[in-house]
């Protein structure tokens, strides 16, 4: 009981019906207007496409990479920015989500307090106040406090954390048909069946921050659980959600069946000390898994300022209007060089090669594309200059030769991802 006292699961009926009425629908509207795509991950210097197919939604700006793939933020609404989406129906479908996150939040929040993992028993929130009072106040009704309303009586750095590690900042929307598949992994280490995914950690998330999935299973009158003699083990029409220790086969795994509209979360570092995978059922199934995403490397606010950072080292002459390099300095050539390369590789090869996937919903990525395309234009002008540079006599020897080196170490691994990025 101990080693899963961290798991949370929650039967459909704590949902207020409005909610899975609305979330439901977002994802049949986005399944109707193809907006699930398997994804092209790598493994080990290897390619596979995922069995699942799946679609990023949060934040403006936000993206989410996992096994050396970026997936970049279907926007759901959000105030101040100016977001076109395909149809109305695509609108309602993100709409739907936020409401989920929101939901998610402070049932995050409600469960680290239930659990002593905070000192304050009050529960605070002030990022969903304001989002549409009529609809907050049928979801928030169990009783969420403003900071201010409560800051007499929490410390600080409790209310920050608490925050922090459950402020979901996007979902990754899961959708699978089993009875598509021509092949599903045996999960291979309790006989638990057939694996839609396997033993896993969540990456790339805020270090001991709550991950919230909720379930929706197409149960249909054919797909519904087996009535006949009970099986040993797991139901195998019903998806399930597994879990286990770490790098550990000795302790037993935790398997919880997952019906229509139930979730399920994995507090403070649930995620790092154990393991999940998703079994499969019969029917066609989706899932939201709301996550606190690390953004520090991963936002268009920072592949901006970094851009900028960059560009700091080139200047135009007012007369000629010929560019130049500020500095030759071994310290600002290597690191111009490596934006450079983190712009073409993180960033515009990775949204590129996944195609035209997201124009189905949004066209909001093309403008801050093509802003990183031009940053990008002027980088290659700059990898020309220094090459130029360099080939001048005026240039002390030693500085050049240190230069050289190490310019030559960033080339040679942008032609190593070129050609890595050519294949796939």
């Amino acid at each position: 009981k101990t080693k899963y006292s961290k798991l949370i699961f929650r039967k459909s009926d704590t949902v207020p019906e409005e909610l899975h009425q609305m979330v439901q629908e977002g994802f049949l509207t986005l399944q109707k207007h193809n907006c699930f795509f398997q994804d092209l991950v790598r493994i080990k210097g290897k390619d596979f496409v995922t069995p699942v197919s799946r679609i990023l939604i949060g934040n403006p700006g936000c993206t989410y990479k996992y096994l050396n793939t970026r997936l970049f933020t279907v926007p759901w609404p959000t105030e101040g920015y100016d977001i076109k989406y395909c149809s109305p129906q695509i609108h309602d479908a993100c709409k739907a989500l936020i409401r989920l996150n929101d939901y998610l939040h402070i049932e995050a929040v409600k469960a680290l307090q239930g659990q002593n993992l905070f000192e304050t028993k009050e529960i605070k929130d002030t990022t969903v106040i304001d989002r549409e009072q009529n609809f907050a106040t049928s979801l928030m009704e169990k009783g969420s406090v403003s900071k201010d309303q409560s800051s007499s009586c929490v410390p600080e750095d409790d209310y920050i954390s608490l925050k922090n590690r459950t402020s979901y900042n996007l979902t990754l929307l899961n959708y699978m048909d089993p009875l598509q598949m021509l092949y599903l992994k045996q999960e291979p280490y309790f006989g638990m069946g057939n694996m839609a995914v396997s033993w896993h950690h969540d990456e790339n998330l805020v270090e001991r921050s709550t991950v919230a999935v909720y379930s929706y299973s197409c149960e249909g009158s054919a797909m519904e659980e087996s009535n006949e003699q009970k099986l040993k083990g797991r139901d195998p029409a019903v998806w399930h959600v597994a879990l286990k220790v770490a790098w550990d086969i000795e302790t037993p795994g935790l398997v919880i069946p997952l019906h229509q509209g139930d979730f399920y979360l994995m507090l403070d570092d649930l995620n790092m000390t154990h393991q999940h995978c998703v079994l499969a059922g019969f029917s066609p199934r989706f899932s939201s898994t709301h996550r606190v995403a690390d953004c520090s490397r991963g936002t268009l606010e920072y592949i901006f300022g970094q851009c900028e950072l960059a560009l700091q080292n080139l200047q135009t002459d007012s007369d000629s209007m010929a560019l130049s390099l500020k500095s030759l300095e071994t310290a600002v050539v290597k690191q111009v060089e490596e934006i450079h390369n983190e712009v073409e590789f993180e960033w515009l090869r990775q949204f590129w090669f996944q195609g035209k996937r997201y124009l189905k919903c949004s066209d909001w990525w093309l403008k801050p594309m093509a802003k990183l395309e031009e940053f990008w234009r002027k980088m290659e002008i700059m990898t020309s200059l220094v090459l130029s540079e360099v080939g001048k006599e005026e240039q002390i020897e030693e500085q050049r030769n240190e230069t050289i080196s190490c310019f030559l170490l960033v080339l040679t691994e942008r032609q190593r991802l070129r050609k890595e990025w050519t294949a796939r």
